[in-house]
């Protein structure tokens, strides 16, 4: 019993890794995001942020990266059940789209406010 829980466990787990994979190896976005979170992680280590600017990056990554799988999901379900174009189609993929750019632009103004003092301070 304890086996086959944990067996599930494991596949779910790798599941989840393999809907990562095919975000990095689909979505051109995603390395721009990949990219991003990581010059943030080093400029932060850099800048040695105190751990509650930590919390607060580390929550905006996660809604960009939610946003960018969810928006990912949608394209992939809506082709499924729509492989010919339909208006409402694209309104769902066009609503997905825009929750990756709302998470993407509240990001950036996040970053700026919590790396944007100290980087300065350092760089004057």
């Amino acid at each position: 019993m304890l086996r086959r829980a944990l067996s599930y466990r494991i596949k779910s787990f790798q599941y989840a890794f393999a809907g990562w994979w095919y975000v990095l190896r689909t979505q051109p976005n995603a390395w721009i995001h990949a990219l991003i979170t990581t010059a943030v992680v080093l400029l932060a280590f850099w800048l040695r942020l105190p751990r509650q600017d930590w919390a607060i990056l580390i929550l905006t990554f996660m809604v960009v990266w939610m946003a960018e799988f969810a928006n990912t999901a949608l394209e992939a379900l809506v082709d499924l059940v729509m492989p010919e174009p339909h208006p409402l189609a694209k309104v769902t993929k066009d609503v997905a789209a825009a929750a990756v750019l709302v998470g993407a632009l509240g990001a950036v103004i996040i970053g700026l406010l919590i790396l944007g003092p100290p980087l300065w301070q350092r760089l004057t």
